[in-house]
């Protein structure tokens, strides 16, 4: 059994997405948040899209030797990437009419994204990825324990990885990439490349 809600909050549209996929492995279910920023477009496609290349991701190593933790690991590090390469290119292929708000700004759709939290329920394992600052918990005896972790500009992993990269992390209503995105991995986001990224997602398995 499973329940879901959104709330739209004070933003004129919905930007965000979820996405429940029952069996979309044998025995395995996903469920997907996707928060998006700047308009709906990305979290709407990550909804569509996310739990299909999984699909594929993990069909192509289900003859693997690696335990089941290794090879979830993996799959869910490249759905992100993946996942996040298709959004850059999808806007980029664009042409014509303006389809949504976004492509009525200059540079199109440039300051557009979304963050992302997915978990997979098997018979043997709970697998849960996320980039950006949406979380995921488990109720244990009335207790909330956190199943990710937020990915923030100043934490202290991020920034050293953003600084190394050439980005700087400006405090500005909290800690912001550049000042302007408050949490330090995403997909899409196209102007922020190469200093938020949804790569090497990080990745729990239960």
């Amino acid at each position: 059994m499973y329940g879901e809600t959104s709330v739209c909050g004070r933003r004129r549209d919905m930007e965000d997405a979820v996405s429940v996929r029952r069996e979309f492995l044998p025995d395995h279910h996903f469920f997907g948040v996707f928060d998006g920023h700047g308009c709906s477009h990305v979290a709407t496609s990550c909804g569509e899209q996310m739990h299909k290349i999984m699909v594929e991701e993990a069909d192509s190593t289900r003859s693997t030797r690696s335990d089941d933790a290794e090879r979830w690991m993996g799959v869910m590090e490249r759905s992100f990437a993946r996942m996040d390469a298709e959004a850059v290119s999808s806007r980029s292929r664009a042409s014509g009419a303006p389809t949504c708000r976004c492509e009525l700004q200059l540079p199109k759709c440039d300051h557009v994204g979304s963050m992302a939290v997915v978990a997979v329920v098997g018979p043997r394992h709970l697998v849960v990825a996320n980039c950006g600052d949406s979380r995921a918990i488990i109720g244990r005896e009335g207790a909330a324990i956190p199943l990710s972790s937020d990915h923030k500009p100043d934490r202290p992993d991020e920034l050293e990885r953003i600084q190394a990269a050439g980005g700087r992390v400006i405090f500005w209503d909290g800690a912001r990439v550049f000042g302007v995105l408050a949490m330090s991995r995403a997909i899409r986001d196209s102007y922020l490349k190469p200093f938020v990224i949804p790569h090497r997602a990080e990745v729990l398995v239960l």
